[in-house]
């Protein structure tokens, strides 16, 4: 369905309290310099009652950007934040349609409507949020963290510890280590583009849902005593179905002149010696890199090992050499020149599963979706867990001409749920 929203207000909130003189400069890490500038499209649905709470949510939030300080900054040369309380745009809009209408058949595309910049439109700016308001009183929270200063995972961190504020928790969740910059130190990245792989392309996003009977059966179609006789976990079981089907229905299946790569991307906070915590705030991310021999996507075998391999070696000697950043961006670079020229086509897929995503309650309770607007990149994955955790749906973006044949596959229809769970039913029903 095509979503009319209509923009009601546009401000700057600042931090409810001024931030003090040390910690004006917030430096990025080596991992923040080379992330993309684009904002990260997340968006929060929520079934609420039909009340005013622009104010409330307002007042919320400046005072989680006091605890956050220096995403109320402005990003200086991809050097660091000057945390001069200089505020985040903040957009209150009005849909033109019922939640019910939105979250029965999500969108992707249309999605866009609920961001209030162009995800490659960062500026200077470290984040930006759009509150839009539905016709019934639902309410769709649009949270864009510019990925300079930010990883997925942080940007949950971020939501949960606003929402525990719009509740009024006494007990706030403590506030996160700013100090990646300590484990990541900044370098010279002259001749790298961080742009690179943003696409001006027509990309398409499309929603696929796959019940956890579903994995299940993919579990165990990946299980061979030959090859990989332990069950594959879910997130990589259904990376090699995605990955087989996407070769499979739009690559060519003669005159393979280049080398396909598939990435995942991997949260490095458990994985450092020793591990982080779990709420560390910044880009504390990498991505593995596997090259599948099959190149037609039909051949299962070996695709779960590989990338099973390529995650194990995310390991503490592969963080103590991200650490000292030289080769790596010389890694980038080269990648990046390769994939320019056409001669890598990369397959990235992101897992957010595992993540609190549905944990961000403002008082009027849990998300009824979570979601995500189009991204700028193509051949692009991000799983998440279903609202009620028992399965996955993965949010996949690729070249439009590439999306209808791939939606097309009849391999994948065959794994795809088709149908909502029955209490979502309900909840959509009253909507």
């Amino acid at each position: 369905m095509k979503i009319e929203v209509e923009v009601v207000s546009s401000e700057t909130v600042k931090p409810s309290s001024p931030t003090p003189n040390h910690l004006r400069h917030y430096q990025l890490s080596f991992l923040d310099q080379i992330a993309p500038p684009v904002f990260s499209p997340l968006l929060l649905f929520y079934p609420a009652a039909a009340i005013d709470k622009s104010n409330q949510l307002k007042n919320s939030f400046s005072e989680a950007l006091t605890r956050f300080y220096f995403l109320a900054g402005r990003v200086i040369d991809n050097l660091y934040v000057d945390c001069n309380d200089a505020g985040v745009p903040y957009v209150e809009a009005r849909a033109a349609c019922r939640l019910s209408e939105v979250v029965r058949d999500p969108s992707p595309g249309e999605f866009h409507n609920f961001i209030p910049y162009e995800l490659d439109d960062t500026r200077d700016l470290p984040m930006v949020i759009q509150v839009t308001m539905f016709t019934c009183g639902g309410i769709a929270i649009s949270l864009g963290i510019s990925h300079k200063v930010a990883d997925a995972l942080s940007s949950f961190i971020f939501l949960n510890s606003w929402s525990a504020i719009e509740r009024g928790d006494r007990d706030l969740p403590p506030c996160p280590p700013f100090d990646s910059a300590v484990l990541f130190p900044p370098r010279n990245i002259m001749g790298f583009k961080t742009t690179s792989g943003i696409v001006k392309e027509k990309v398409v996003a499309k929603r696929f849902v796959f019940s956890a009977s579903k994995i299940d059966a993919l579990k165990e179609r990946y299980t061979s005593k030959d090859y990989h006789p332990t069950r594959p976990t879910r997130t990589v079981a259904l990376s090699a179905f995605i990955w087989s089907r996407f070769m499979a229905s739009t690559q060519p299946k003669t005159g393979h002149d280049k080398t396909y790569m598939v990435q995942h991307a991997v949260n490095l906070r458990p994985r450092i010696d020793p591990p982080l915590p779990e709420n560390y705030f910044g880009n504390i991310c990498r991505h593995t890199n596997a090259v599948p021999s099959s190149m037609d996507g039909t051949e299962d075998a070996g695709i779960v090992n590989l990338m099973r391999d390529s995650l194990k070696k995310i390991n503490g000697d592969y963080v103590a050499k991200l650490r000292e950043g030289d080769k790596h961006l010389d890694y980038l670079k080269d990648r990046a020149e390769k994939f320019n020229s056409g001669e890598i086509v990369s397959f990235s897929i992101t897992s957010l599963c595992g993540f609190p995503t549905y944990e961000a309650d403002f008082g009027w309770g849990k998300p009824i979706l979570v979601g995500f607007a189009s991204f700028k990149y193509k051949n692009l994955v991000c799983f998440v867990d279903t609202r009620l955790g028992d399965g996955i749906e993965a949010w996949v973006n690729l070249k439009e001409e590439d999306m209808a044949k791939f939606e097309a596959d009849k391999e994948l229809l065959a794994m795809v749920s088709t149908s909502l769970n029955d209490k979502t039913v309900r909840i959509c029903s009253s909507l």
